[in-house]
């Protein structure tokens, strides 16, 4: 098998944090490299490093020494407009509250990173609603939030990261408000997205939702403790 090109590389990455006169090393020389279309878990205890690792991926913060390449791209040193355009450009992000609109439907919802890019309502909207079906919600367009159970707007969540048509979907904890069915479920489509080429990055604590992904990095006191195949 033919291992593709790496969409995420990266390199020695150290991320020091000052609190007062202490620096606390969150990540201590961290080094992974990520191929398009795979389907990758984090885990790790709580304090091991994991979501400072999840964060500099998903351009919300910047390395204080090493490098890091998204899609060729070095981003290390970008200053936040550019790391805003990045995220906007090549990302998708799912999270475990969901942080939907409580007010607003979820084709709507599903739309509002469309609004932000300025493009044209009637492509907007043809777009949301590509993204719901998609993911099994072609009958839920109108609902709100509250009219919707936990997987499906879980399920919305995904819709609006997959809207932009993003090269990489980052998972912060996706299955964590989610009984076991619906987690099931959850993982079944970040797997499909995964076979579809879409790189998956997941942070998680479970052991169970670790295993469906094709590959498991562990992370310990800010360094890769161990990088397996699932």
């Amino acid at each position: 098998m033919v291992r593709r090109a790496p969409l995420i590389e990266i390199s020695e990455v150290v991320k020091t944090y000052t609190m007062g006169e202490i620096a606390v090393e969150a990540l201590r020389g961290v080094s992974i490299d990520v191929a398009a279309g795979e389907f990758a878990a984090i885990m790790g205890p709580s304090g091991s490093g994991k979501s400072t690792l999840l964060n500099i991926i998903g351009c919300f913060d910047r390395p204080t020494r090493g490098q890091y390449r998204l899609a060729g791209d070095d981003v290390s040193s970008l200053d936040a407009d550019a790391l805003a355009e990045t995220r906007n450009r090549t990302l998708g992000f799912v999270f475990q509250s969901f942080n939907l609109l409580a007010r607003t439907s979820a084709v709507e919802n599903v739309e509002l990173p469309l609004v932000y890019a300025g493009v044209h309502p009637r492509l907007r909207r043809e777009r949301a609603v590509a993204a719901l079906e998609r993911v099994g919600l072609g009958d839920r367009l109108h609902h709100h939030p509250s009219q919707l159970s936990g997987g499906q707007q879980q399920r919305v969540a995904i819709a609006r990261a997959l809207v932009n048509q993003p090269r990489l979907v980052l998972a912060d904890e996706p299955t964590g408000n989610l009984d076991s069915r619906a987690s099931d479920e959850m993982m079944t489509l970040l797997a499909g997205l995964a076979a579809e080429g879409i790189t998956i990055v997941l942070v998680t604590h479970e052991p169970d939702v670790a295993a469906r992904a094709l590959r498991v990095i562990v992370v310990h006191d800010g360094l890769i403790q161990e990088d397996r195949a699932s």
